[in-house]
């Protein structure tokens, strides 16, 4: 779909506090890697992942979603009391029930009006909360709306550590090897109606494209996650191609016009082969995953808040928005800047 009425007014990142580089962790993993005869840098040199970032132990998902979203409404300058949806995107979250929604909710001080609920796509939940908020802003149900997301590794590395020290093997090694990318962020942005915020960023919309034969290819729960790192990374672009096809169709996207390109952070590869894919240099690709691993729905609005702080972005700017999430499902959204 694309808005004719929706903006941006803001949008915040937030680094978790502890750093843990891919040297360290490998020391960690110690017993499993002489066991396998790896040299030390295996993680490094395979990923392009230097660190990633953890929270102070106990840290909940909804704690870091409602500081990024209070940092994103103070940014804004909008009045909270005129917030009239809040979506959680977390794969993180605090309990089964009820919602990190209604706890960032609570947290926030929001409204009692204000529809709230998680909603959760794997690494695309993000993108699909933009668009569901932009909905409800386009149909002037609602003249501002918050999309927030928490995601904290910490659980599932340990978790992932311990058994491949005790039991791992090449394979199982290989299978966990996206687990040890991952890296912990929250980010949220407001949302608004034009009229109500008027000189802020105009969201033109998204489009998407699903591929579900391939859902078997990444699994995850709280202490697991099992991938399939080629077989996912040949069918995650093949998707990406079309659905950047379709992006041309419907958006008027060229190579040429856009001016950067956000995507989800999962590795050095897939950002090198996304790169090449849809035809664009490397320095229109900002890349965080170096620093911060894969903080999966997080990412994609976590470069944006840092290439706007470190001034990459330019007034009527074509921005793309990318991110391919287990399912397969690929999103491709623009922003003008």
């Amino acid at each position: 779909m694309v808005f004719e009425n929706v903006v941006i007014a803001s949008v915040a990142a937030l680094d978790a506090p502890h750093a843990e580089s891919s040297l360290a962790l490998e020391e960690r993993l110690r017993p499993l890697l002489k066991r396998l005869g790896f040299a030390p840098g295996v993680i490094g040199s395979l990923s392009g992942v230097v660190e990633r970032r953890f929270w102070d132990e106990g840290t909940q998902p909804s704690e870091v979603a409602a500081r990024a979203g209070e940092q994103a409404i103070r940014k804004a300058g909008v009045d909270r009391g005129r917030i009239g949806m809040l979506v959680n995107t977390s794969v993180c979250r605090d309990y089964v029930e009820p919602s990190t929604a209604c706890l960032v909710h609570g947290r926030l001080g929001l409204p009692p009006g204000c529809l709230n609920y998680d909603l959760s796509n794997a690494c695309l939940g993000f993108i699909h909360g933009m668009d569901l908020v932009a909905r409800m802003i386009e149909r002037r149900e609602i003249d501002f709306g918050l999309v927030v997301d928490g995601e904290s590794s910490r659980h599932v590395v340990d978790r992932t550590v311990e058994r491949l020290n005790q039991t791992g093997d090449a394979r199982m090694f290989a299978e966990s090897f996206a687990t040890l990318t991952l890296g912990s962020g929250a980010a949220a942005m407001v949302l608004a109606h034009r009229d109500a915020f008027p000189g802020g960023h105009a969201y033109r919309g998204s489009v998407t494209l699903a591929a579900t034969e391939h859902a078997h290819l990444c699994r995850g729960k709280d202490e697991w996650m099992v991938t399939d790192g080629n077989k996912l990374l040949a069918a995650g672009l093949e998707l990406a191609g079309r659905t950047f096809q379709r992006a041309k169709d419907e958006l008027g996207w060229t190579s040429e016009l856009l001016k950067e390109i956000v995507i989800h952070q999962v590795s050095r590869m897939h950002t090198e082969k996304l790169a090449v894919l849809v035809g664009v240099p490397l320095d229109r690709v900002p890349s965080i995953y170096p620093q911060h691993g894969n903080v999966g729905p997080a990412a994609v609005p976590m470069v944006l808040a840092k290439s706007e702080e470190l001034g990459r972005l330019k007034k009527g700017d074509r921005i793309a928005l990318m991110g391919i999430g287990s399912g397969l499902n690929c999103a491709m959204a623009e922003v003008v800047w």
